[in-house]
């Protein structure tokens, strides 16, 4: 027979089980970005304003990306011929905007 004093133990026992599995999955130690989601889309929306800018040129469109948690490199296609390589940072910010393209075969 299962005495009051148990059941009290084994609910206690419980509970203490449940809130410390509530505890690890509210409290993260960082956001995990992966690729698809929101960070890397930033950095693509960031590089492809970064490269407008930079070329004066608006018809601007990503070809590709690779994320990393150092900087997503973003491949894009500026006008019919120009190829443009970028680095967007998950704050927000841009680097290594560069032709990619070989000017001289224009």
């Amino acid at each position: 027979m299962v005495t009051p004093i148990l059941k009290r133990v084994a609910a206690l026992g419980c509970a203490m089980l449940l809130s410390a599995c509530v505890e690890e999955a509210a409290a993260p130690s960082q956001p995990r970005a992966v690729p698809g989601d929101s960070l890397e889309g930033q950095a693509r929306s960031a590089c492809a304003s970064a490269v407008r800018a930079e070329t004066g040129n608006p018809d601007v469109r990503v070809q590709r990306s690779s994320f990393s948690e150092a900087g997503t490199e973003v491949i894009l296609q500026v006008g019919p011929t120009g190829t443009w390589r970028c680095i967007g940072y998950r704050d927000g910010t841009t680097a290594g905007i560069q032709s990619l393209t070989d000017e001289g075969t224009l």
